[in-house]
């Protein structure tokens, strides 16, 4: 899902009769509709107001889903609505179970179990490149390690980023080079293309963690991995 302020998805409720969708159409609101077509609670295609956008949209679905008679919420198939919260960013899912259940669940963006995809051209890094920060530690070898280590250097100290360059400690021992990142303003993209063009084969160990410096989704953060030369991504997982 890409960022988007605001609100979006969508919950089925199921075939409701007449006089039900009626009642469900004439229900005032911002951000949600039921839209009779489809038998759906939908978002509005309006421009809301500047009320917080959370307890706007959720007081709204519960709304909608009061009216819904007894015998109808056996009907409702479901579904989920997620927010952004407007000044942090962070992403709640608003999740709709078969038969009417709600539950509020906050994005907890975490790795562990997150599935890895091969990486192809750098694609899955969506935020702008003038903003990315890089965190993490990686190592390679190469039979020009000095060189390697002082052409990383010269990437990170040259780069022209929005930010501060951070902290990049980058070292050579014997063949081997060691680079270190803690919140360094550097193009994600370009700093593993350059790794893998100068690291031996197979050699290639370690991991960077590609977030922005400025307002970020959770699901917007990235992971590149690097294992016996092989660089793989991650997206973490959002909800436990």
């Amino acid at each position: 899902m890409a960022y988007q302020p605001g609100c979006q998805g969508r919950v089925s409720v199921g075939a409701l009769p007449e006089s039900v969708q009626r009642a469900l159409v004439s229900i005032p609101g911002e951000w949600l509709e039921y839209d009779p077509p489809s038998g759906a609670i939908v978002v509005r295609h309006i421009q809301p107001s500047d009320e917080p956008v959370l307890p706007a949209v959720t007081v709204e679905l519960v709304r909608i889903l009061s009216v819904l008679p007894f015998d109808s919420l056996a009907e409702i198939e479901g579904g989920d609505l997620f927010v952004h919260i407007e000044d942090s960013g962070r992403l709640v899912r608003l999740r709709v179970e078969p038969g009417g259940a709600l539950h509020i669940q906050w994005a907890r963006p975490g790795y562990a179990g997150a599935q890895k995809r091969p990486w192809s051209d750098g694609h899955e890094i969506v935020n702008e490149p003038w903003n990315h920060r890089l965190n993490g530690e990686v190592t390679l070898r190469s039979d020009e390690a000095v060189a390697v280590a002082e052409q990383l250097q010269d990437l990170a100290d040259n780069y022209e980023g929005l930010h501060p360059e951070g902290d990049f400690e980058v070292s050579a021992e014997g063949s081997s080079v060691r680079a270190v990142l803690r919140d360094v303003n550097l193009d994600g993209k370009l700093f593993i293309e350059r790794l893998q063009q100068v690291a031996a084969p197979r050699s290639l160990e370690g991991r960077v963690d590609v977030g922005s410096f400025r307002e970020q989704a959770p699901e917007q953060l990235v992971r590149v991995l690097f294992e016996k030369g092989e660089t793989w991504v991650q997206h973490p997982m959002l909800w436990t």
